[in-house]
């Protein structure tokens, strides 16, 4: 049995553990190696449009309903009029919004390059979750508003009406990075409805635990105390976001995404501690939103992909809980692949994202108007 001492420090490791998720890719914006320009690449097109979030209306942060989408086209969409194509949905990570994942993983010069290294073309969609707090979790909250449904059925119905795509499960993928990541996990594990081939990216916010000694659990203690004062002295979100700018906002992005409260104005939302003590009842509704913790749930839903490949760098804190995963889907019999590479935890994303995820989706959709 947990001594007192030793539960609260694995409380203070659970919310440690979930904001270091964030801190990789908040270092990593800067430092991305960039594949060379493939000879010879077709030039894909880009566009810039808006989809109306309805899963969104409402949210009581006052996050933008109407959310910015990139698409990028194959080389050969406008001149094959009459040809459809499979559709990959990449989630963003923490901090970042879906134009600067654009610039992470250089795109369109990375999906150029993995068409004409061999990958079959295909759409890429990119759709922001960036939100007052620098990002939603593609959680469902009242709060931030249901990021889960408005990717996975917003966006998607939006894409299936407007551009010519091969409308079913089994020509539809899902990949994101980081938070991104947690998203493609969250997401996959509800929805294989909608998307037939999954691919996570040094996903964070795996698990709802971790190691840790005194050294860290003061610092949390620490982290919790301050972050309290200034969610109390807050008179809206976008005061509390102005005090919090990037990292310094995690704490409230995850409490907005996995503990809302619409009966706590202004914030609407409950941290996990009060008075710098762990508050149990929220804890756990953090620990429910974990990936780690939900998989058991999931896995007749999770039995249903095509394929699901998961990876991270040698030098990234979330390969072990990357590995959890990993080794839970094993158990199950879940069909699965798992690569451990050479890097940071964004140092080789657009290489990755080039070489290994399109060629993937190319790999494992469908790309015939009848599907099985």
């Amino acid at each position: 049995m947990r001594s007192p001492m030793q539960g609260r420090r694995v409380v203070w490791a659970c919310v440690l553990s979930m904001l270091a998720g964030f801190g990789g890719a908040l270092w990593a914006q800067v430092k991305t190696n960039v594949p060379e320009v493939v000879s010879g690449a077709k030039p894909v097109t880009v566009e810039h449009i808006k989809i109306h979030g309805k899963a969104l209306e409402g949210n009581l942060e006052g996050d933008a309903v109407d959310r910015d989408v990139l698409v990028v086209l194959p080389p050969s969409y406008a001149s094959s009029r009459a040809r459809r194509y499979p559709v990959v949905y990449a989630l963003h990570g923490y901090s970042i919004g879906a134009e600067q994942w654009t610039h992470e993983i250089h795109v369109p010069q990375t999906v150029e390059g993995a068409f004409a290294l061999g990958t079959q073309e295909m759409i890429v969609v990119l759709p922001d979750a960036k939100t007052i707090y620098n990002g939603a979790m593609y959680s469902s909250s009242a709060t931030t508003g249901d990021f889960e449904n408005f990717v996975a059925h917003d966006v998607v119905a939006y894409v299936d009406a407007h551009y010519r795509t091969l409308a079913n499960r089994n020509s539809r993928g899902l990949v994101g990075h980081s938070m991104g990541g947690y998203g493609a996990s969250r997401i996959g594990m509800k929805h294989p409805e909608v998307f037939g081939a999954l691919y996570l990216m040094s996903p964070c916010c795996m698990s709802p635990m971790a190691g840790g000694g005194p050294g860290p659990a003061e610092r949390a203690k620490e982290m919790a105390i301050a972050n309290e004062k200034k969610a109390a002295a807050a008179r809206s979100p976008a005061a509390l976001a102005a005090q919090s700018p990037g990292f310094g906002a995690a704490a409230f992005a995850t409490a907005a995404a996995w503990a809302p409260d619409p009966a706590n104005p202004p914030l609407y939302f409950d941290l996990p501690t009060k008075d710098g003590v762990p508050v149990p009842s929220i804890v756990a509704k953090y620990a429910a939103n974990a990936p780690l913790a939900m998989v058991d749930q999931y896995i007749g839903n999770l039995k249903q992909y095509r394929a699901i490949a998961m990876d991270v760098g040698d030098q990234d804190g979330l390969k072990v809980d990357t590995g959890k995963l990993h080794d839970s889907l094993d158990s199950y019999g879940v069909p699965n692949s798992f690569s451990i590479y050479s890097g940071t935890h964004t140092s080789a994303v657009a290489d990755r994202f080039q070489n290994h995820v399109l060629p993937f989706f190319s790999q494992n959709l469908c790309f015939k108007q009848q599907c099985r």
